[in-house]
């Protein structure tokens, strides 16, 4: 990460839920790789506040912050259920607000993630789903070790464009 920018990483309090739906409603318009465009996120700051409290309350979920000067420019989460069959497995997000894109800021949040799910005693498998032509994002997963598990044909539509989405997973 370059060394003049400071940026802390953390958990959420429910205080964030206000900064972390706009942050999330400005980043669905710098891409077109979410699964949803600018003002499209799909949760009410009430409802950020309720997934926050419960993330803090599963040892197999967590949300991370990154932030410069307390404004959010990046979140990085872990999912994952309660079902005994199914705990094992988080599903990570992440993205980064396009200014502070390549400048190591998603690979640190990344490392922040694993690094939690290898010591919470419950999560032994990471997974996701990227979009195939997101190049750089799958390169960076795969530094990490993440090996393409399948590919998911057509899944998005983007001005009546097909794109597939690769689904990946990383065994800890």
């Amino acid at each position: 990460m370059d060394t003049e920018i400071k940026v802390t990483c953390r958990n959420p309090t429910e205080d964030d839920a206000k900064n972390i739906v706009d942050f999330y409603n400005l980043v669905g318009g710098e891409t077109t790789y979410l699964s949803f465009e600018e003002n499209e996120y799909p949760l009410n700051v009430k409802e950020v506040k309720e997934l926050i409290i419960n993330t803090n309350h599963q040892i197999n979920s967590t949300i991370l912050l990154a932030l410069i000067n307390g404004k959010i420019i990046g979140i990085g989460t872990v999912s994952s259920g309660n079902k005994v069959k199914s705990k094992h497995c988080g599903e990570l997000g992440i993205v980064v607000t396009e200014k502070f894109q390549s400048i190591g800021i998603g690979k640190e949040i990344i490392y922040q993630l694993l690094t939690w799910a290898k010591s919470n005693g419950v999560t032994t498998k990471i997974q996701l789903d990227t979009r195939v032509d997101n190049k750089k994002a799958v390169k960076l997963y795969k530094k990490f070790g993440f090996k393409i598990e399948g590919k998911l044909e057509n899944t998005t539509i983007i001005e009546g464009k097909y794109y597939d989405l690769y689904v990946m997973g990383l065994m800890l």
